[in-house]
């Protein structure tokens, strides 16, 4: 998942390429790749289809960091879900139809649930508000290396809590991509720092040139007032 959204950043020039970057991205995929490999329950159907979907999530959240961040867009995320949810919403409903809606409708212990289904719709709403108010300050990239933890999470709940196994090669694979995460905070870290102290060093040489531009301005009005 970072390599595509990184991958679909540079093709839409939202991200500049850097060998480092990808390399760094490479590293988070092989760790999260060789942890799912390691899985007891690996499934190869399970693989594709989650393979389609990291690149159509990768295209979304770029374009949520078009819309957030271009110029001459001026969207926030509560106007962007405002838009982005119906079309969520119908793309989502054809799928529930054909595939799920039969399943449920032959099940007869299938009981809507208001609860549940509307404390799982705040749930929902939430966490797309959070998304996109993280990627229009940050970046589509940097959200979805933060969704590296989230999997450090699920993995410790499903291990604590429901007791699922978890294999040496999931807690290897993990390994290697907390290395990469950890050095992509460092590079962020650093570029922020080297941000600020060129912004310090501009904006001494940014007031004395406006200090020049009064004089020379004062100067000048002060010939035309004697030539007069």
């Amino acid at each position: 998942m970072p390599v595509a959204v990184y991958s679909i950043g540079v093709l839409l020039k939202k991200e500049s390429y850097k060998n480092d970057t990808m390399f760094n991205m490479l590293s988070i995929s092989l760790g999260v790749g060789v942890a799912a490999y390691g899985e007891a329950r690996f499934d190869t159907w399970g693989v594709i289809l989650q393979l389609g979907a990291v690149a159509f999530e990768a295209t979304r959240l770029v374009m949520i960091q078009i819309l957030l961040t271009s110029k001459g867009i001026s969207l926030n995320p509560i106007t962007s879900l405002y838009y982005v949810a119906p079309c969520c919403f119908v793309f989502l409903s054809i799928p529930w139809i054909l595939v799920e809606y039969p399943i449920l409708k032959q099940t007869s212990t299938f009981q809507f649930d208001f609860v549940i289904f509307w404390t799982n719709s705040f749930c929902a709403f939430a966490l797309n508000l959070v998304v996109f108010l993280l990627v229009g300050k940050t970046s589509a990239l940097t959200m979805n290396v933060a969704g590296v933890v989230k999997g450090w999470l699920l993995i410790a709940f499903s291990w604590s809590v429901i007791k699922d196994t978890v294999t040496p090669i999931n807690l290897f694979g993990y390994g290697l991509a907390f290395l990469g995460v950890a050095y992509y905070n460092h590079s962020k870290l650093q570029a922020l720092k080297a941000k600020e102290a060129q912004k310090k060093v501009s904006q001494p040489d940014e007031e004395t040139g406006r200090l020049l531009e009064d004089r020379e301005g004062d100067g000048s009005g002060k010939r035309n007032d004697n030539q007069n």
